[in-house]
């Protein structure tokens, strides 16, 4: 089992015994959509560190777009939850990188993709092949993409 799953759920444990109900259930879900994720497909597999954080990342998008979409809605009392879950959710991710060091990365691979002569939406996918693996769990798709887009002029 991986370090991560495993503190999670010592986590859990902790938030239990302390009557932390925000804490508890959240981790709760999380264990769900980590354990549904390794039994997904033809065979069951245990997740490495790595697959956790993915699925972590997926979690924390959920709860990023559901408070905007009450936000919205006009119901602060639901956004404010899932903010809260989204915080206990970013306390096992890695620390997210700031806009100036995703800028660096973007402008390296933007002049890597430059050098072979591709442009426009290929450029685009090209950047992204190169940048994804080095931001994997410590920034948001969508800002990456934004910087993408605004360094290739699309």
């Amino acid at each position: 089992m991986s370090a991560l799953k495993d503190r999670l759920q010592a986590d859990l444990t902790t938030a239990i015994k302390q009557r932390d109900e925000l804490s508890a259930a959240t981790i709760r879900m999380v264990l769900t959509a980590i354990t549904n994720e390794e039994v997904a497909g033809k065979e069951a597999r245990q997740l490495s560190d790595e697959d956790v954080v993915t699925v972590l990342g997926r979690e924390a998008k959920k709860r990023r777009e559901a408070a905007e979409a009450y936000d919205q809605a006009q119901r602060p009392e639901l956004a404010t939850r899932e903010r809260d879950e989204l915080g206990v959710i970013s306390g096992y991710l890695p620390e997210q990188l700031s806009e100036a060091d995703l800028e660096v990365i973007v402008s390296a691979a933007v002049a890597q993709v430059e050098t072979t002569g591709v442009s426009g939406g290929q450029a685009m996918g090209a950047v992204m092949k190169i940048v994804q693996p080095q931001i994997k769990g410590k920034a948001d798709g969508g800002t990456v993409s934004a910087l993408v887009k605004k360094a290739l002029g699309l």
